[in-house]
């Protein structure tokens, strides 16, 4: 009861601040005190108790009627989205030269319906406003619908992170650097938030790295052209946090990722190279590229947020990458809720390296028979920029798979407020983790009328590997070093 709310006559009482000095002294003053002292300790201890008993009912609920990091284990009200069940979907005889979809339990399955711009009204409920847009806008463009299956899942140890990250992961006095967190793991499995849910995406288990020994980039032609960007590379991600174990983050070094890449093609990229190094606790990046042609390595002090990447003639900035990636320290972040939409899912076909580059990459967007779609509920997260911040993308909309945290989808809207970029992460599970990943993305550029699509390898030959252990020099922060860039660049 507020004090002005108290009636006339009835006794106030007021509580001392906790760790206030208790002085004692003889008589009914000091008794007083220290009563009063008693009584607030009392209640400090019995809300502390209160609040480690919701915790650990939040956590017990995870494995129950949640999944390991948070989504709902139950079907949904008709069924469409079944009971989250946890399987292994690999069948026998995988392995890293093969090609994924060909070992996936549910090879094969046909098509539930379709949706194109003659129907797409009578599915709108369950599409975004990103995804309409791009159906109605886009001549041709059709999404099949396939079966759901729920095949997200994390390694124990990563469940057992997750449990203890309720009521221990927090967000810094900033209102967006991650303070703590038990790792690997969910830190907000069950969020409040939209930066939680942002940092969930973030710290996602990936396994210990990723490496696309020869993929590619690749952007559509301009309106009334024909002439593609095509760009091969070698890349590594590495998250030195996600070796197996328990790690509080507070006593790691800070750092979320390392990345290396050299281009392989074309000619006129081949050669440059790059070392890009992102924090949980600082903006923007520690970026060194190696230009061939001086053959020096020079720091980028801004190569982060939406800064275009190099040879893309501006239709990449750098935190569109794999949906969203970088520093989130640049929005506002709103929780919007949860929504059932057809989501790109279970998308082997953008990893399909035995594939026609030229049958799949098609002039307005990527071959249906490479897409796939599945009923899925996923958080919505709204970020705005924040107030006095620069960013060519004043607001955009992020979708999480409620499995996994990975980001299937995203709208970007420009400065007067008209949507913009559709970006659509191909979501596989990876059978070397025993979790789920968004590598490939596709982003579609409505105004301009291209798209790209980056980290697939159609038609390359060989596929993305992800590893658990560390097996070599790239697992080494050393690695990462501006000194070692300019030593292992070879132009």
């Amino acid at each position: 009861m507020h004090r002005s709310d108290v009636p006339l006559g009835e006794k106030q009482t007021r509580f001392m601040p906790l760790g206030a000095p208790l002085v004692l002294r003889g008589g009914a003053v000091g008794a007083c005190r220290r009563t009063a002292h008693l009584a607030h300790l009392a209640l400090a201890m019995a809300l502390s108790f209160a609040g480690s008993a919701v915790h650990a009912a939040d956590a017990a609920s995870l494995g129950g009627p949640l999944t390991p990091v948070g989504g709902e284990r139950a079907a949904n009200a008709d069924g469409n989205i079944p009971a989250w069940s946890g399987e292994n979907p690999v069948l026998p005889g995988w392995d890293a030269k093969k090609l994924r979809g060909e070992f996936w339990k549910y090879k094969g399955e046909k098509p539930k319906f379709s949706i194109d711009a003659s129907n797409v009204d009578q599915h709108a409920e369950r599409l975004s406003p990103g995804q309409i847009a791009l159906i109605k806008q886009v001549q041709g463009y059709r999404a099949d619908v396939y079966p759901t299956h729920r095949s997200c899942g994390v390694p124990d140890f990563v469940a057992e992170n997750t449990k203890k990250n309720v009521g221990f992961a927090k967000i810094a006095e900033d209102g967006w650097t991650l303070k703590e967190a038990m790792l690997p793991g969910t830190p907000f499995p069950i969020p409040s938030s939209g930066i939680e849910a942002i940092w969930n995406q973030k710290m996602r288990y990936r396994g210990l790295s990723a490496t696309w020994p020869n993929a590619t980039a690749n952007v559509s032609p301009r309106r009334g052209g024909d002439e593609w960007i095509t760009a091969g590379y070698d890349e590594t991600m590495f998250w030195p946090w996600a070796a197996e174990g328990a790690t509080k983050l507070s006593e790691t070094n800070s750092i979320y990722s390392h990345v290396y890449f050299t281009f392989l093609s074309p000619v006129a990229l081949a050669g440059q190279a790059a070392s890009i190094t992102d924090y949980v606790n600082q903006p923007g990046t520690e970026s060194y590229l190696y230009f061939p042609g001086q053959r020096r390595v020079r720091r980028l002090p801004s190569y982060a947020y939406d800064s275009p990447t190099l040879g893309f003639e501006n239709q990449y900035a750098l935190d569109e990458t794999q949906v969203f990636m970088g520093a989130p320290d640049r929005f506002d972040w709103k929780l919007v809720g949860k929504k059932e939409i057809y989501v790109p899912y279970n998308s082997f076909g953008a990893y399909d390296f035995k594939a026609k580059a030229d049958e799949v990459l098609l002039r307005d967007f990527i071959a249906p028979s490479h897409r796939r779609y599945e009923l899925h509920r996923v958080w919505v997260v709204e970020g705005t920029v924040k107030d006095g911040v620069r960013h060519t993308s004043p607001k955009r909309v992020l979708y999480l798979d409620e499995d996994s945290w990975n980001a299937v989808l995203a709208e970007d809207y420009d400065a007067q407020g008209n949507l913009w970029k559709v970006r659509e992460g191909y979501l596989i599970p990876v059978f070397e983790t025993g979790s789920c990943d968004v590598a490939a993305f596709s982003q579609y550029n409505l105004p301009e009328g291209r798209y790209l699509i980056d980290f697939h390898t159609i038609g390359t030959g060989v596929g993305p590997q992800w590893t658990v252990e560390a097996t070599g020099p790239r697992h080494r922060g050393s690695f990462y070093r501006a000194e070692n860039l300019r030593a292992i660049s070879d132009r």
